[in-house]
């Protein structure tokens, strides 16, 4: 289902938004929201729970839902959500027609990809979808660890000096 082009598709968004962004630093919500903002890219957070999101690289507020984010058709999607939840999500995507979505390992299941992939019901969804097997993980398409050869693909990988690197590597510490 995913290949090189659906990637560079993902990250040929304007904006991005994480759905399941996490106030908690241990958790993959948190770390994935983190690594779009290490990467500097605009991405708003989307957590129903907290009204905002503390990362090395400020205080974020987050939105409630999908219908919050102010221009979906040019934001790609990064969820993090369990399967059931996930089905939701990419429901609600395909009616504010947002464009393409991530979906991070372990958030979905065989009713899931069959939307993705547009079967089912109301003939899926109709975006690119990054999901799946695949890529450098061993869970599957993750944008920690495909991420940069995605913005690579995309041409937006931005190459930062190495005082600027080392400064975020000690913020995060």
């Amino acid at each position: 289902m995913t290949t090189e082009a659906t990637v560079r598709a993902f990250f040929g968004s304007p904006q991005f938004a994480v759905v399941g962004a996490s106030t908690n630093p241990t958790k993959f919500g948190h770390k994935v929201f983190t690594w779009y903002h290490a990467h500097s890219l605009p991405v708003t957070p989307i957590n129903p729970a907290s009204a905002t999101i503390e990362t090395p690289f400020g205080v974020h507020p987050t939105i409630k839902s999908l219908a919050d984010l102010p221009d979906p058709e040019h934001t790609s999607l990064s969820i993090i959500t369990p399967a059931p939840v996930t089905l939701n999500v990419l429901k609600e995507a395909k009616k504010l027609g947002i464009p393409a979505v991530w979906l991070q390992p372990g958030t979905w299941d065989e009713a899931v990809l069959k939307f993705a992939r547009g079967e089912g019901e109301d003939g899926g969804y109709k975006g690119a979808v990054v999901a799946g097997d695949g890529g450098n993980g061993h869970g599957g398409w993750c944008v920690l660890v495909d991420g940069e050869r995605g913005l690579k693909a995309a041409g937006k990988l931005k190459r930062r000096g190495v005082g600027e690197l080392m400064g975020e590597i000690c913020a995060l510490m």
